[in-house]
């Protein structure tokens, strides 16, 4: 569903804090504005003014809005440009990529700390199934409180909580929560906390196919629920309409998964002015594989497929791809091949975006390496190894493998 701003919070008490939660052992927990909370944490003075964290560059995009900021209009993933507009008044800040990701480790030991059943969806939301933690910690309300008490005590940010019998509604609940609030839905109410909301509360459900519904008469969920499927097939098609018809009466039988098995692992950028200069974008593609390498193996992965996207200024876009003899987790393998299918595309229009990803991915430490005849018994691997565990110490952005190779080297 996504930060809908349809599910407005609310405070009806049969899905308060204090409400039935005997059948509801599912929990989301949501950062609140994280991205501008982490900058506010460290940055006190800022607390109470509109503040948004994105790329503030041309074709920037808003990663995250506080509060106040939220209340001219400014959302999440809108073009920088137009948040500026709407509040010009705001402080644009470039995201922190480390802090973000320091505080989302932090809150996540917290989480773990409740219960193994985690399931982190990004850095600044994850769902719990607390069923076995009932024993030692009490109710699932009692564990949101508990959670929320220590994600404040501890990384003094806040969190909103939905607790309910499933994932879908659980993510509704912490949505309408928001923020820095906890609802509970009791099993025996779930259609009477969902039938009265917007049909854009649904999973799935974005302006157009709202649009679609709408024009059918459907405008709340427990309409969608009371409509024929047929209905909803001939406008939507077979698996959306019952998709669409198994959430409006609350079913969602997808269990809390702690392992995510990641099927690629990327990046791009997309430039600030379109680009023809080979140079300039070799260079982005060098920093780019230097970023999957060290993801792949902060991931524990490797990958036998690189494959590189190429958005040409009139939104054109080419994906070329290669698979290797064998798994790599290596940036500058990555790199090698990126560039050889970069410049196979030949002389070119100037270039919007270019992105590096490794697919085919499988456990490093399950997957055998293929020796490659002559190779030193020593080489890249262990020297991006050895800057992993610096930049650990020091920063990324003092260690940079990945841009100390030699001109000669990369061509």
């Amino acid at each position: 569903m996504g930060r809908s701003q349809s599910v407005p919070r609310g405070n009806d008490p049969r899905f308060g804090p204090d409400a039935d939660d005997s059948g509801s052992p599912i929990l989301h927990v949501d950062m609140d504005a994280f991205f501008v909370a982490v900058e506010v944490r460290r940055r006190p003075e800022l607390r109470g003014r509109p503040v948004v964290v994105g790329g503030v560059g041309p074709r920037g995009v808003v990663s995250s809005a506080s509060y106040e900021a939220r209340a001219y209009g400014v959302r999440s993933a809108m073009p920088t440009a137009r948040a500026r507009a709407l509040c010009p008044r705001a402080v644009f800040l470039p995201p922190d990529f480390a802090a973000v990701s320091a505080a989302s480790h932090a809150v996540m030991e917290i989480l773990r700390d409740v219960t193994p059943l985690v399931e982190q969806l990004s850095v600044d939301e994850a769902f719990l199934d607390v069923s076995g933690a009932r024993r030692l910690l009490g109710r699932p309300a009692e564990i949101a409180r508990l959670i929320r008490s220590r994600v404040a005590g501890q990384e003094r940010l806040t969190c909103s909580v939905g607790v309910a019998p499933t994932k879908f509604v659980a993510k509704l609940g912490s949505t309408r929560a928001k923020p820095d609030g906890l609802l509970v839905v009791p099993a025996d109410q779930v259609l009477e906390f969902l039938h009265p909301l917007p049909v854009e509360a649904l999973w799935g459900v974005g302006e157009r196919a709202a649009e679609t519904l709408r024009r059918l008469g459907l405008a709340t969920v427990g309409a969608i629920a009371e409509a024929p499927v047929g209905m909803l097939r001939g406008s939507l098609g077979e698996a959306a309409a019952a998709h669409l018809h198994e959430l409006a009466w609350g079913r969602d039988p997808r269990q809390v998964s702690p392992e995510h098995v990641e099927k690629s692992i990327g990046a791009e950028v997309t430039f600030d002015t379109d680009l023809a200069d080979p140079e300039t974008i070799r260079r982005a593609l060098l920093g780019l594989a230097d970023k999957v390498g060290v993801r792949l193996r902060r991931a524990g992965q490797v990958g036998r497929t690189i494959s590189i996207k190429v958005r040409y200024a009139d939104f054109r876009t080419i994906n070329r791809s290669r698979t290797l003899g064998g798994p790599t987790d290596v940036a500058r393998e990555v790199f090698d091949t990126a560039w050889s299918l970069f410049t196979a595309l030949g002389p070119g229009d100037r270039i919007r975006l270019v992105g590096v990803r490794v697919e085919g991915l499988s456990a490093a430490d399950q997957t055998p390496r293929q020796l490659t005849l002559g190779a030193p018994e020593r080489g890249w691997r262990e020297a991006e190894a050895a800057a992993d565990a610096a930049a650990a110490r020091f920063g990324r952005s003092v260690v940079r493998p990945a841009s100390l190779l030699r001109r000669d080297d990369q061509r």
